[in-house]
Formats: C-alpha cells, structure tokens, sequence
C-alpha cells in the first residue's frame, strides 16, 4: 500500500468519527421525544336509533391513538363485524376520518370533559327542507 493510500484511509477514518457532542438539552429533547404518550381521553359512547345501548359506555382511550382504534374498539365490544355497517359520529355532528387523533377530536369536540361518540347502523341522513 502506497503512503499516499494511507494517509487517505486515516482521513477516511478521521471523518467518521464525530468531533462535536450533544448539548445536554438536546439530549433531554431527545429522550423526552422517545417517551410514549400515556395521557388518555374518556370517550363516551351513545347508541343512535337502533344500535344497541352499551352496559358500559365511558372508557379511557389513549390520547395518540387513531380514530380507527376507537372503531376496531367499539366493533369489537358490539360483536360487530369488519363487514357491517358501523357509522361513527362526535357530537352527533360529524363523522372523524380515522387517521384524525383522538387528542384532537377531544381538544375541538369535549362537552363537559368527555369526547362523546354517537354510533348507529345506518348513515345519518338530513331531510330535504330542514333548516339548519
């Protein structure tokens, strides 16, 4: 191996290691980030029409989740299949995509602490003349 190859190779090997080091506050921020979310939501469930009414109807769901685990959630609870209808709606107002959090949900939507999710079997239709 020529001197000139050499001297490259220590170059090399120099550039990766790296010269600088974290802050202390940095590496907080970063431990901090890597921390997962436990705060939870209670969301409460209202039967709409003829959906069946829930002996258990307020739970703790944790705030990061996906609005899709609180439809797997409730499918399951009802014995509801993937298949069948389910219509989920906050408020009876809307109905969430389920890529929306429930921690956002809850910050727009709370009534009196609790993120209220109607649910029904059919789709909630509005009637032509109705007033708004």
């Amino acid at each position: 191996m020529s001197a000139a190859g050499a001297d490259t190779t220590i170059r090399q090997g120099a550039r990766d290691q790296p010269s600088w080091s974290l802050s202390e506050e940095v590496v907080t921020a970063l431990e901090t980030y890597k921390k997962k979310d436990t705060s939870k939501v209670v969301v409460r469930f209202k039967g709409v029409g003829n959906a069946p009414i829930m002996k258990q109807n307020m739970y703790k769901i944790t705030a990061t989740n996906r609005f899709q685990a609180v439809i797997q959630f409730l499918r399951k609870e009802l014995g509801w299949q993937s298949g069948e209808p389910l219509f989920l709606y906050i408020n009876s107002t809307f109905s969430p995509a389920p890529d929306d959090t429930v921690l956002n949900l809850y910050k727009s939507f709370a009534t009196e602490g609790f993120l209220i999710v109607n649910y029904s079997f059919f789709a909630a239709r509005r009637q032509h003349g109705a007033e708004t």
